[in-house]
């Protein structure tokens, strides 16, 4: 069967397009036509399994659907066709319809889900492989679903743990914009012809710079603003942010507590799934998104294969936490590794919390502290040359 691509006209004269499954142009007119859809132009699909993205909400609720359908006793096949009806006007559906067609075959679904790499990563397949590999493909996506919206938890935590800095330092500098630009030279006229006291001097010829030269600074710094993007989303640009980062003591630590919480929870998913420890090794590793760290796991999967303990190897870095190495080596000697790993995650997923809350307690004064400090200096040395307090400063 192949995926045909329809544009058609709807009852009330409404353009409109769709997909459907067929064996043959043909018999896709065929269909469409018994469905009473008033077709003008079909075509076939080209696949761009390549290129197709999904967001992280829709992937968990297409794992969390499929883990519903299969714990009901649904066969896998009948599985994909309710969720194509219930996808069909989302970005999903084109999918559905090949994963359909490909598990109709007779391919494997983790090899059908090969197809689209920026939507199912290497830990997703694995984990869909062992569970048909093993017969519990329920289970592997019970555990996936878990995965992914832990994951996605732990990424809404970092990113709302910012906002309230980022808007503070949106408010400082909207509040000393307006006191530059427009106050100061608002009130420009009382000072003329006036001996004024340094202080004053100061931000009147640093509002008066800024007045004058504003769009060549505005240009300016947008450049800066845009290199500065450019630079971080390049992958080299990225890891020397990370590596200077890594040099701010509490940013190291809320960098390696991400690093093992990620870490840790692959690994135990994995681990309970069926994967061999090489394997969740090799898997694990592609979450860890740092240099550093990519590196001590692939010297210690070296280790492993030669007959040699995870533990002793990560103890060797200095970047591995002692907690780590610590648990694990009793994990290592009772057999029971995912289990401790999974509660090393729980652990490090709350002292991400506990980091995160003690950062955002540290910079919300901080920076109220800054923009008291600047307006402060600013009203007083607009106040002064207007009381007669001068003098006595001076």
């Amino acid at each position: 069967m192949a995926l045909y691509q329809y544009k058609a006209l709807s009852r009330d004269g409404r353009r409109k397009m769709g997909m459907i499954n067929a064996d043959s142009i043909g018999l896709a007119k065929e269909k469409l036509r018994k469905e009473k859809i008033l077709v003008t132009e079909i075509s076939s699909y080209a696949k761009k399994g390549q290129e197709l993205t999904i967001s992280s909400a829709l992937l968990v609720g297409f794992t969390r659907d499929l883990h519903v359908l299969l714990r009901a006793g649904l066969p896998l096949y009948d599985s994909l066709l309710t969720l194509e009806e219930k996808y069909r006007k989302t970005k999903l559906h084109p999918i559905f319809l090949d994963l359909c067609d490909q598990v109709k075959e007779g391919h494997h679904f983790s090899e059908a889900l090969k197809e689209y790499p920026k939507i199912f990563d290497p830990i997703y397949l694995s984990m869909v492989k062992a569970g048909e590999e093993s017969g519990f493909l329920e289970q592997s996506f019970a555990k996936l679903e878990k995965l992914i919206g832990q994951q996605q938890a732990l990424r809404k935590k970092l990113s709302s743990a910012m906002i309230y800095p980022a808007f503070l330092a949106v408010f400082c500098l909207s509040v000393i914009s307006v006191l530059l630009f427009f106050l100061i030279p608002s009130m420009s006229e009382l000072f003329e012809e006036r001996t004024l006291h340094p202080m004053t001097q100061g931000v009147l010829s640093l509002s008066h710079f800024l007045n004058d030269h504003a769009f060549i600074i505005f240009t300016l710094l947008s450049g800066i603003f845009l290199c500065l993007l450019l630079f971080v989303r390049n992958p080299k640009g990225k890891e020397i942010w990370k590596e200077g980062l890594m040099h701010i003591p509490i940013a190291k630590r809320l960098f390696i507590e991400t690093i093992m919480a990620r870490f840790c929870r692959v690994f135990s998913i994995l681990c309970k799934g069926g994967v061999s420890m090489i394997e969740c090794l090799k898997l694990s590793k592609n979450v860890l998104k740092n240099v550093h760290f990519e590196k001590i796991i692939s010297d210690a999967e070296i280790k492993v294969l030669e007959g040699k303990r995870l533990s002793e190897q990560l103890q060797k870095s200095p970047l591995i936490p002692a907690l780590v190495v610590r648990l694990l080596s009793i994990a290592e000697e009772s057999g029971r590794v995912a289990e401790m790993m999974a509660h090393l995650a729980s652990i490090y997923e709350e002292e991400i919390e506990k980091s995160l809350a003690r950062l955002t307690s540290l910079l919300q004064p901080v920076m109220l502290l800054f923009l008291g400090v600047i307006v402060a200096v600013i009203l007083l040395a607009v106040l002064l040359p207007l009381t007669d307090v001068s003098s006595i400063l001076n």
